[in-house]
């Protein structure tokens, strides 16, 4: 398998997101995303995870940054993608999912 890493923003289709995983305060995967001007469908997902890491502000507890998709699409490529759940400064662009890699 060639993986290619990516780091490119993705743009969820409107009204594909998981609504039983935002109850859950989990990020809402979209059963569909643009990259690159293309429509991409998840046919399934083969594995996921978080990322975690130490309060900034020195206490010991751990918040989760992000949460990590390995998908297959319905056009059979493997993809990485994330959810980023850390703020941005005021005034920059609200990118949360990105594709951070692709294989075939």
């Amino acid at each position: 398998m060639n993986e290619r890493f990516v780091s490119e923003a993705i743009k969820p289709a409107k009204g594909t997101f998981d609504t039983k995983a935002m109850s859950r305060g989990a990020p809402g995967l979209p059963s569909r995303f643009v990259w690159r001007k293309s429509e991409y469908g998840i046919a399934a997902v083969v594995r996921s995870w978080k990322e975690t890491s130490l309060c900034k502000s020195g206490s010991k507890e751990k918040y989760v940054r992000k949460h990590w998709y390995e998908i297959k699409t319905t056009n059979g490529l493997i993809m990485k993608i994330y959810f980023e759940r850390k703020s941005l400064p005021k005034g920059q662009a609200r990118k949360r999912w990105w594709l951070y890699s692709v294989s075939n």
